[in-house]
């Protein structure tokens, strides 16, 4: 829909609640996919309008009748019309996403945040670790660096290391550990899984690695194409960079510490793989899984099945 045709659009529609009732019916129309923050059009309408017009997602309701100016509502049909032209996920075309309640600067160099592991964070990880005791900490596969940012708030007494293997997802990494003040604490590297991180051990090692087998790979909407195809797959079981994590946890791991790890729908092919590892599946209150953890002791004992090395 070009211009000429948003116009008219534009000057029918006045208050953000109609902008957003014409957005997700258009994107409904579209067959857009949701997945990447919201689950359905309304939603995403919602958010990229409220974003549009620099307001926030808990705006008391009254202000959705709030009438807009013609060159708000413009704005805000251009982002639509992007979204369903592009394919773009709504976060790319705004430039930023929440996880664990933080905002984050992200691009095409990274994943759009979206990892169920920010519940668990915020528990701190209890009752596997107390939080005042865990020193040190490493986030593989960082990305946008959100799961290390979040770490490093909710654990105030760690140093944080952020490893990703792309030099592009570390500029944007450092770029949100810069926004949220924590450059004396969470460190990036340049590292493939373990190699290139610092010596020593963690107390806790994180992890939303590459994890989609060939055949969902191959079969995943539009909107997920524009993601850096190396953060999302990995090889034909999906278990390519999970295997490596397992392999080299027990040696980087303190005595009590954890291993986390979210593998989504490898899940099955994580226990099927290695049947006599007792992992932890993690329960989540909105229903989310594929999430495991595994002590360092259970890394110990079943070293010889898990290729350690």
């Amino acid at each position: 829909m070009g211009m000429e045709q948003l116009e008219p659009v534009a000057e029918a529609l006045v208050t953000l609640t109609d902008c957003i009732r014409w957005g997700a019916s258009q994107f409904n129309a579209a067959g857009l996919h949701f997945g990447h923050g919201t689950d359905n059009a309304f939603d995403e309408a919602f958010g990229l309008a409220l974003q549009t017009v620099h307001l926030p997602f808990d705006l008391p309701p009254r202000y959705l009748d709030a009438r807009l100016t013609l060159a708000e509502r413009l704005a805000i049909l251009r982002l639509f019309e992007r979204r369903i032209r592009e394919r773009l996920p709504a976060a790319y075309l705004t430039g930023e996403a929440w996880f664990a309640g933080l905002p984050f600067h992200v691009d095409t160099r990274v994943l759009v945040p979206r990892s169920p592991l920010a519940e668990w964070i915020a528990r701190g990880f209890e009752p596997w670790l107390e939080a005042e005791e865990v020193t040190r900490i490493v986030d593989i596969g960082t990305g946008s660096g959100c799961i290390a940012v979040a770490c490093a708030l909710a654990f105030p007494e760690a140093l944080v290391d952020a490893a990703d293997v792309d030099a592009g997802a570390l500029e944007v990494a450092a770029r949100n550990i810069a926004r949220h003040g924590l450059m004396d604490r969470v460190h990036p590297y340049r590292a493939d899984v373990y190699q290139g991180l610092p010596v020593g051990r963690y107390d806790l090692i994180i992890s939303n690695p590459p994890y989609v087998d060939a055949a969902d790979f191959a079969s995943l909407p539009a909107e997920y194409r524009h993601e850096p195809s190396h953060a999302l797959a990995a090889g034909a079981d999906g278990l390519d960079v999970v295997r490596r994590i397992l392999a080299g946890a027990g040696a980087r791991l303190n005595p009590g510490g954890i291993l986390v790890v979210e593998v989504g729908n490898s899940a099955e092919a994580v226990a099927c793989t290695w049947p006599g590892v007792p992992f932890t599946w993690l329960d989540f209150e909105h229903g989310e899984d594929g999430v495991f953890l595994l002590t360092a002791e259970q890394l110990a004992e079943h070293a010889a099945a898990l290729g350690a090395r």
